[in-house]
């Protein structure tokens, strides 16, 4: 099931509808790039907050997409951003809560700006920076900072809601909205 309920306090109306998708096999990085990673590929070094083992930031829909094209090149394989379907699934891991690891949300689970919480969850430290790549726990798929640290760019366009939306695991295309759709929330961004 892609999306959040109904009956989840907390979930946005960006994420309903509720629907059933089919998510054909396809791979995924097990943590985000990092800024090692992107500077090998690209060159180049954008981020603000400096450390090879970091996620890369403040990169655009554009240079997420020029990377995987570069890369694709120099290794020979087809690599490209996941689509808002194939991103939710390997999220979720298999789980049916509002986060792959329960109902709630804390500091020691994800870095996020906790002074905003979630549910009934304590306010936590706020780092107020990323944080190194796998520094906190997996998900069951072995996938690492799902939740938090970086927004992580889908091949979609932004929609409002999940009407109408694929329900093959494809790429949402069909619309008129020119902004691209990013997923999992940031180091400074409020508990989702």
């Amino acid at each position: 099931m892609m999306g959040s309920p109904e009956n989840e306090d907390e979930g946005s109306e960006t994420e309903r509808p509720q629907h059933q998708v089919t998510v054909p096999s396809f791979f995924i990085g097990k943590f985000a790039i990092t800024q090692e990673q992107y500077q090998v590929i690209t060159g180049e070094s954008p981020s603000k907050f400096s450390g090879i083992k970091r996620p890369v930031e403040r990169v655009s829909w554009h240079d997420a997409s020029n990377f995987c094209a570069k890369i694709s090149q120099k290794t020979g394989k087809n690599y490209r951003l996941p689509s808002e379907a194939e991103w939710e699934y390997a999220c979720r891991a298999g789980t049916v809560t509002p986060f792959h690891f329960g109902e709630t949300i804390t500091t020691e689970l994800v870095n996020y700006d906790s002074n905003y919480t979630y549910g009934s969850a304590p306010k936590g430290e706020y780092f107020q920076q990323t944080t190194r790549v796998g520094s906190y726990p997996a998900n069951q798929f072995g996938l690492y900072d799902m939740h938090g640290n970086v927004w992580e760019w889908c091949q979609d366009y932004w929609h409002e809601n999940y009407k109408g939306v694929p329900s093959d695991g494809n790429v949402c295309l069909n619309n008129d909205n020119p902004y691209r759709l990013p997923r999992g929330g940031a180091w400074n961004s409020l508990s989702q």
